[in-house]
């Protein structure tokens, strides 16, 4: 004679592994989306870098003359392209550099991040650009001339 309680649980024999099974797979796939996002987010922040140290970089190109003078101050507009875009090639990413007002060098950077666990459903990269603009100040006694 079997009792009540025997009846009752064989129905469910199993269930708790297919549940596993189903919340393991699950759990994989939010912890993928989480390295490949916080992935994007570090490119992103990298291009953002690469782009701002290039603006510098072309920033420090001043035509010294009129700046040694006191007259004005301008940024020497083919050095300065030259010395950004160089930096740029250097750190191996591809952007743009253009100079504004004779004192703003704009540098636009575009990059792609490459998925390790959403190239698994199809997407195989991450488009991530950053732009940063530096502008040439004279000060005198920490006022802007």
């Amino acid at each position: 004679m079997t009792s009540r309680r025997d009846t009752r649980g064989r129905g469910e024999r199993g269930s708790i592994s297919i549940w596993m099974v189903t919340s393991s797979f699950v759990m994989m796939v939010l912890v993928g989306l989480a390295v490949d996002l916080g992935g994007q987010v570090h490119a992103q922040q990298r291009a953002r870098d690469l782009a701002a140290q290039a603006a510098r970089t072309g920033g420090q190109q001043v035509q010294a003359a009129p700046a040694i003078e006191g007259r004005y101050l301008q940024v020497d507009a083919s050095a300065a392209r030259s010395d950004a875009e160089a930096y740029l090639s250097a750190a191996g990413i591809d952007g743009t550099v253009s100079i504004s007002g004779g004192d703003t060098i704009t540098v636009n950077v575009t990059d792609t991040y490459e998925p390790r666990f959403l190239a698994l459903l199809g997407i195989d990269h991450l488009d991530v650009t950053g732009t940063a603009t530096a502008r040439l100040v004279r000060s005198l006694g920490g006022t802007e001339q």
